[in-house]
């Protein structure tokens, strides 16, 4: 079974920074890693993914503020986010794509999501 844990969440104020941290169990290989939010009332939204090869894509209310990265050999993903706004606070959910277990492979799986809150 492939779960996906975040870690790294928590309570920021305007212009801080916080470090995300997705790990990926019982898996061999992960196509795309990433991260997407959800707001209260809004629709769940990408933030950044990266592929295997390191190819990225961030959405444009973050391009210059929030990197990706990942480590292939832990099947890890992270979200670096600096300059953090009020209007980052949401639930980060980590997501993976393109999944190969011993046994199966998985279209996608999402983790159980962690709170940013951005607040002074």
């Amino acid at each position: 079974q492939v779960q996906l844990v975040e870690s790294g969440g928590g309570l920021v104020q305007p212009g801080g920074s916080l470090r995300l941290s997705c790990a990926a169990s019982a898996v061999i290989t992960i196509n795309t890693m990433g991260w997407y939010r959800q707001a209260p009332g809004k629709q769940r939204e990408l933030v950044a993914t990266m592929t295997s090869s390191g190819r990225t894509n961030y959405a444009d209310s973050v391009k210059g503020r929030f990197t990706v990265t990942r480590d292939n050999a832990r099947n890890m993903v992270y979200l670096q986010m600096n300059s953090l706004k009020p209007e980052d606070a949401a639930v980060y959910y980590c997501n993976a794509a393109g999944i190969a277990t011993l046994t199966r492979w998985y279209r996608e799986v999402w983790g159980q999501g962690t709170l940013v809150t951005v607040s002074s």
